[in-house]
């Protein structure tokens, strides 16, 4: 955990089919705040070769070397005392060193993998596990809670739509910032400071003003998913033994 007195640095792990880039806003939203979306995008994308919409585009206009990302995220922002960071948990390919997580704030946004799974392949082929991110997720939570003596903050999607306001109080306490009501809402449209795959992946929370109200999901895991649904369910209550609530 950075020392109290920096500049806060918080990373916030999640995986797809989540509510990632509306907990961005939400940050994003405040004064103090700076955002990054994603910074680790292209150099998943190159080194994995993923078909991916807009790829060749998001490698174009992205870091492909991961030190370099990781360098940017280690320091202060210039401008503002809070540095969030969206990051998704299938981004840290093996190679990466995770040495440079000792120097941010590490938060996680969890979902239920039955609702991920079932929005997942709605757009999407069929998932290993590791393409939606449990299992990467689990395990840089054990390299944080190992290296800093405590396990950090975990929120979970549901628990942050069923009540906003009191989770973000929540998180906020944990990370040691105070709570803004601006974190509650926020203006439609895209922002400066959103991926290039915005204009693909982010057309209905440009639309949004705030977090919606959550909707409980029924669809069934297909069969031929039910091995990767169990290997993610399994990483997803360990953490969410973690929750703030």
């Amino acid at each position: 955990m950075p020392n109290e007195n920096m500049p806060r640095r918080i990373a916030m792990w999640s995986g797809p089919r989540n509510i990632s880039t509306a907990m961005m806003r939400s940050w994003g939203n405040r004064p103090d705040t700076v955002v990054v979306d994603e910074p680790f995008y292209a150099f998943y994308l190159e080194q994995t070769g993923k078909e991916h919409p807009l790829a060749s585009e998001v490698i174009a206009h992205g870091q492909t070397d991961w030190r370099a990302v990781a360098g940017q995220l280690s320091q202060a922002h210039p401008s503002v005392p809070i540095f969030y960071q969206k990051q998704m948990t299938h981004h840290i390919l093996p190679e990466v060193d995770r040495q440079w997580l000792t120097s941010v704030t590490n938060c996680f946004l969890i979902r239920d993998p039955q609702e991920v799974i079932t929005s997942y392949i709605q757009r999407n082929g069929d998932p290993t596990a590791e393409d939606i991110g449990f299992i990467q997720q689990a395990a840089i939570f054990d390299w944080v809670r190992e290296h800093s003596g405590a396990a950090p903050p975990v929120v979970d999607a549901k628990d942050v739509l069923q009540d906003p306001e009191r989770v973000l109080q929540l998180l906020c306490q944990a990370v040691g910032v105070d709570f803004s009501a601006s974190m509650l809402s926020w203006p439609p449209g895209l922002r400066d400071t959103d991926g290039v795959w915005a204009k693909h992946w982010y057309v209905e929370v440009a639309k949004s003003t705030s977090f919606q109200p959550y909707t409980e999901k029924h669809e069934a895991v297909p069969a031929r998913l039910r091995e990767v649904h169990a290997v993610c369910r399994a990483c997803y209550e360990r953490l969410y033994s973690y929750r703030l609530h």
